[in-house]
């Protein structure tokens, strides 16, 4: 368990600085622009992984609560340490931002507040994650329903979008063809990933189970309504945000902003 969650804990950020320095050095940027890229690289190759991991797992799954594999728990801990680190490399985008804005005046203490402040919601999703999703995953399902621990893994397939839409942005190319195909890709991903993943959950297991959808809250295990109750509705908000870009975008008004992005790209987690 220790040496999954230290892997994790080297690879992560070792990919952050090593990206980092090597958009410097080979593509001569800016710090601010290879924090800013890197940290989206590491969450798209996060994003990827745990996909390819649900992958396998969904369809080696015949049972969906008795069926075991061992990439579950594993991978698990393995990417576990990312969302902490995630924390940290969103902050450095944010520091450098304040440095283009001419902000270089304010102190550590005032960047972490404003920090948290601007990214309360994420913050909270990603501190989530690891203090409460994690035990429920690796203790509380007792080596039960990896099936929908896989499904919850393929919610990651809307990240690279998000990545991309981010950067584009970044690089002040939204305005191409690319980033309105890629808008696109990112509503159809982040809307049957993410807002339709935890009705289907709770359809599938309705069906399992034999026991009635609008039931369902009340039989389940408390861990898995609680999660649900937290997580659903931010999947729901960042997604209004993406729709009221797309509305923006298709009605030629241009390109809103939301705390400084594009609503092409919001902040749901990475």
């Amino acid at each position: 368990m220790l040496t999954l969650m230290a892997v994790g804990s080297v690879f992560f950020p070792g990919l952050f600085f090593l990206s980092k320095r090597s958009l410097k050095h080979i593509m001569g940027w800016s710090e601010g622009d290879a924090v800013m890229v890197s940290t989206r690289l590491v969450s798209s190759l996060q994003a990827v992984l745990a996909s390819s991991a649900g992958l396998v797992i969904a369809s080696s799954c015949r049972d969906v609560m008795e069926d075991r594999h061992w990439l579950t728990d594993r991978y698990i801990l393995f990417a576990a340490p990312y969302f902490a680190f995630d924390i940290y490399a969103m902050f450095l985008c944010y520091w450098h931002k304040l440095q283009v804005k001419g902000h270089e005046a304010q102190g550590g203490v005032a960047s972490v507040g404003g920090f948290l402040r601007r990214e309360k919601l994420l913050v909270l999703h990603h501190v989530f994650m690891v203090a409460f999703c994690c035990p429920a995953s690796l203790l509380w399902r007792r080596g039960r329903g990896d099936f929908f621990q896989a499904l919850l893994f393929l919610a990651e397939l809307s990240t690279p979008c998000v990545c991309l839409s981010k950067v584009l942005i970044q690089f002040q190319k939204q305005h191409t063809l690319l980033h309105r195909l890629n808008g696109l890709l990112l509503l159809f991903t982040f809307f049957f990933c993410r807002v339709l993943l935890f009705p289907y959950l709770y359809f599938i297991y309705s069906r399992y189970a034999s026991v009635p959808v609008y039931r369902l809250p009340l039989v389940a295990p408390w861990q898995c309504t609680l999660g649900a109750s937290l997580l659903w509705p931010l999947q729901l908000y960042w997604f209004t945000l993406i729709c009221r870009g797309a509305i923006h975008v298709t009605g030629g008004r241009g390109y809103p902003r939301h705390g400084g992005r594009g609503h092409w790209a919001p902040p749901p987690p990475e």
